[in-house]
């Protein structure tokens, strides 16, 4: 049996309003929350030079979720990030970014896949498939 991670269908579904609302430009933020749990979801600027084509999360926004995960808040387990013109699945673009072990929630075609970063994966070399709970 595959992994499997927790996460809302209305925090599903406000990230796949928000991907179509950006149809010229990816969307991009972080995950936050704990073993098998994605609790909440903050949304980030897209600051990378061609963010048509590219994601790049505002540098602020994540050093602001560090500090408030060294608080006590909600840790960062992942980001998401879409493919406007693309499908919900990682692009090779992707995988050269991939470090390991965080969680990737991809969004494209009107569809949300979550994937698990690894050192070798099944799908574009660096991913593994992560069935997400409702």
């Amino acid at each position: 049996m595959g992994m499997r991670v927790e996460i809302s269908r209305s925090l599903v579904d406000e990230l796949l309003r928000a991907a179509a609302a950006s149809p010229g430009a990816e969307i991009c933020g972080l995950l936050l929350g704990g073993a098998g749990r994605i609790e909440a979801i903050l949304p980030a600027a897209n600051v990378a030079a061609d963010p048509a084509h590219r994601f790049e999360i505002d540098p602020a926004t994540l050093f602001a979720a560090h500090r408030a995960a060294r608080a006590g808040g909600p840790r960062i387990i992942g980001h998401y990030h879409s493919h406007p013109t693309g499908s919900a699945e990682p692009s090779p673009r992707d995988a050269e970014q991939a470090i390991g072990g965080e969680y990737w929630l991809l969004l494209g075609g009107g569809a949300a896949r979550l994937f698990v970063a690894t050192r070798v994966g099944a799908i574009a070399g660096r991913f593994e498939a992560v069935a997400m709970a409702h």
